[in-house]
């Protein structure tokens, strides 16, 4: 195992934008879910070697609040696909000691896929390892204006709202804000993906299109991240 590898020196979490599925299938002339299926296979492998190289959070984009402007019938082919990823592979988490986590307005989702998530989160609960977080139905501003509206529920004053407190009312509240985030496909923007969370995290965009992503290539930026210097507006 390379020296960057070894788990004391492994950052603590990684998010990921998982990019270019619809445009894969594209250029194989084939149905945009055909792309989002092949997808959900790169998705489980990375799941399993960011577990295996000991990272303790993995946070993937897997359906945004601006996603339902899609085709009805691509977006019931991506609900469709999180409920067979849900029915099918959270034993396989469990068996691994993965934690899953799905952030989100999930209220927006149908009764089944709820339920299943709501089952698959009781079972991994209590698990110690890596912990899996699938943004589904997820937006960074609908998450900071749900954060302020329940502080306000909660009576708090403006003196009383700090960083701290901010972060306790977020989807992501018991995790640490990633370290680094990854995008493929090759557009180079947050899409309204974890922006409270990625103030100071590092950025990595490739060409590559999700269903390609390469265990080597996230080896490369795990790399590249080892060499950056974080300065979090400070001078070294």
């Amino acid at each position: 195992m390379k020296e960057w590898v070894q788990k004391e020196n492994l950052h603590r979490h990684i998010a990921m934008i998982m990019d270019g599925n619809g445009r894969w299938a594209k250029r194989k002339r084939r149905p945009r879910l055909f792309g989002h299926r092949a997808g959900v296979e790169t998705f489980k492998k990375i799941v399993r070697i960011c577990s295996d190289m000991g990272i303790q959070v993995l946070t993937v984009y897997a359906f945004s609040t601006e996603n339902w402007k899609r085709s009805e019938e691509e977006v019931s082919g991506l609900m469709s696909l999180a409920l067979t990823y849900l029915k099918k592979y959270v034993a396989e988490l469990h068996e691994n000691n993965v934690v899953l986590k799905i952030i989100g307005d999930i209220s927006k989702l149908n009764a089944t896929l709820q339920k299943e998530i709501l089952r698959s989160e009781a079972m991994t609960a209590q698990n110690t390892g890596m912990i899996l977080q699938i943004a589904l139905n997820y937006g960074g501003r609908e998450e900071l204006i749900n954060a302020v509206k329940n502080m306000m529920l909660d009576g708090l004053k403006g003196s009383e709202i700090t960083e701290k407190t901010l972060n306790g009312y977020l989807y992501t509240k018991n995790v640490p804000d990633p370290d680094m985030m990854i995008r493929t496909g090759g557009e180079k923007r947050l899409s309204n993906f974890l922006l409270w969370q990625n103030a100071y995290t590092e950025f990595f965009f490739t060409e590559t299109l999700w269903p390609d992503f390469s265990k080597k290539e996230l080896e490369e930026m795990i790399e590249a991240y080892t060499q950056r210097e974080r300065r979090y507006g400070g001078i070294q």
